[in-house]
């Protein structure tokens, strides 16, 4: 399922690019992102571990098609995640997860920092409420690197997905957002284990009109 919504992805950002040539005025913007989250709250919540977030991100967003009302926009934002985790739940390791699964579940259980290095691309819908202000969605996924292995996702290559609602200030040149959402990282099962972390997120951006 998740092959054919990157296969989708990459053909809705070629039509983006295609789009947007022909378009005048982009109105690109350049920003940063400051983001925190936990997997320990609503709708996630797992007594097996704790994850939190925080998250620096650099914001490319580029408004494809524009209406009086509408914008549909793409963005990159690369990023480095810092991520505190433990396995909380000592049973969640058994035996069938190796003849060392005792030592794995000494070696979880304590606290650990992750670091994440990723690359999303996403789709936004704006919607302008007024001159000043306006809501969006957002959805977005896009590969990434973790340095550390933990009971639910191995060490190295995965894949960071992301969903979203927001809010936006604009002022001058400028525009600040304020975004909640979701977030799951898993690697496609291309390596073990792959059980994945989640969390509930909430992002702060500026960013400045090119």
């Amino acid at each position: 399922m998740r092959q054919r919504i990157y296969l989708l992805l990459v053909l809705f950002i070629g039509i983006c690019f295609q789009s947007a040539s022909q378009e005048k005025d982009r109105s690109l913007r350049l920003g940063i992102d400051y983001g925190i989250g936990k997997q320990q709250i609503f709708p996630y919540n797992s007594r097996d571990y704790k994850y939190d977030l925080k998250g620096y991100r650099v914001l490319l967003n580029w408004p494809f098609k524009k209406t009086r009302l509408f914008s549909y926009e793409l963005q990159f934002d690369p990023g480095i995640y810092f991520a505190k985790h433990q396995l909380l739940e000592a049973l969640f390791m058994q035996p069938a997860d190796g003849p060392d699964y005792l030592e794995k579940r000494e070696r979880f259980m304590k606290e650990k920092i992750i670091k994440e290095y990723v690359l999303n691309v996403g789709f936004l819908f704006r919607y302008k409420l007024k001159e000043k202000f306006s809501f969006y969605i957002m959805t977005s996924v896009g590969p990434m690197f973790s340095d550390t292995e933990t009971e639910r996702l191995a060490r190295g290559f995965a894949f960071s997905d992301i969903a979203a609602i927001g809010s936006a200030y604009k002022t001058g040149k400028f525009m600040f957002e304020i975004r909640s959402g979701i977030r799951h990282v898993s690697n496609l099962d291309l390596q073990w284990p792959n059980s994945g972390h989640n969390s509930s997120n909430i992002d702060f951006g500026i960013s400045v009109f090119l």
